[in-house]
């Protein structure tokens, strides 16, 4: 039985470990394509590095995050390979553009983080959730109200709650992470005593999002680590925009260093949606820089605030921001990636 597995940027890699682990032990071979959404050096090779991750079979190297381009150019390695499944994650261009070459080359999709929703079809995030969501046979969902929400859409695919792959990395990784990372001793700070912010999204680095942000984060009085994005350093840079020697702005970090950061910060303030579930885990609180979230059990668990880019409401929540007493158990229990590998193997059965 044969795989066929799309990644493209650095949530996929991190979800893509555990879960070529997992196909491997269930004799499952898997064929890996990345299409080079993320190709800055510190946001790819990075994580096949640390994470143990064989070389992908297609390095498309495409340098782009046009869908058509990328949909095209997965055809071939497709073609070559005749998987039993293609298997994608997420929510990104490079997630639809490997839906979309499977539904072109006749091979069954299965989506893992199926059924997510923010409610807010302005995000490409959330239009490429959908439409992946639609044309999937298999939806792997990180929980039941994803599994409860395909099914209020009418989506024709099977659903399965599997748990979230992220936390079966979270929960293996955080401790090597902690143990290896020099990176607190080498920014000179003390766990539970600085920030740490990440900021990335395409909305984020417009002029006027990103100046509010800036703004409340200039505000601001503890130390901030500041892992830069690509894309952001090159919008702050546009704009002129200046952080205060409060923030430590860094490159792009790797897997082990980031969560090494995440996992003793007082506070994470970002954009992305996997830092949002990695607070949760580490137990720290999150203050989330977009106006909604498809993680929306972090915050009716009062773990996670929505400030949009409002920077009053962000330095207000940073102040106020604490982890509530009792957290219930979000997203799985660090086996997802061996319900995927399974749920894939008996369906090729049938």
């Amino acid at each position: 039985m044969k795989v066929f597995s799309v990644v493209g940027n650095r949530p996929q890699f991190i979800k893509a470990a555990p879960t070529s682990v997992a196909l491997r032990e269930r004799g499952i071979d898997e064929v890996v394509l990345h299409t080079g959404q993320h190709y800055d050096p510190e946001l790819s090779q990075v994580f096949f590095e640390e994470l143990g991750l064989e070389e992908p079979r297609y390095p498309l190297d495409l340098r782009s995050a046009d869908t058509e381009a990328m949909r095209a150019a997965i055809a071939a390695p497709l073609a070559v390979e005749r998987p039993e499944w293609v298997l994608v994650y997420g929510d990104t261009n490079s997630t639809l553009a490997g839906a979309l070459a499977a539904v072109d080359a006749g091979v069954p999709l299965a989506h893992v983080e199926a059924g997510l929703r923010s409610g807010d079809l302005s995000m490409p995030e959330e239009r490429n959730r959908i439409e992946t969501d639609r044309l999937a046979q298999l939806l792997l969902t990180p929980d039941e109200r994803s599994r409860e929400q395909l099914a209020a859409e009418g989506v024709s695919g099977r659903a399965e709650v599997v748990g979230d792959v992220m936390a079966d990395a979270s929960f293996r990784l955080t401790p090597v992470a902690r143990e290896r990372s020099r990176a607190l001793e080498e920014l000179g700070l003390e766990s539970g005593k600085y920030l740490l912010l990440t900021i990335h999204r395409e909305a984020n680095t417009t002029l006027e999002r990103l100046g509010r942000i800036v703004e409340g984060i200039g505000r601001l009085e503890e130390p901030i680590v500041f892992p830069v994005h690509p894309r952001t350093r090159a919008a702050l840079d546009l704009a002129g925009l200046e952080l205060g020697p409060h923030v430590l702005v860094q490159p792009p970090l790797g897997y082990l260093d980031l969560t090494a950061l995440a996992s003793q910060a007082r506070v994470i303030l970002t954009d992305s949606g996997g830092l949002q579930k990695e607070a949760y885990w580490h137990g720290v609180p999150c203050v989330t820089l977009r106006p909604s979230t498809e993680w929306v059990d972090t915050v009716e668990a009062g773990a996670n605030v929505l400030v949009d880019d409002d920077p009053d409401r962000l330095v207000k929540a940073v102040a106020e921001a604490r982890m509530p007493q009792e957290r219930p158990q979000l997203y799985g229990d660090g086996q997802a990636a061996a319900r995927i590998a399974e749920a894939l193997y008996t369906l090729s059965r049938e």
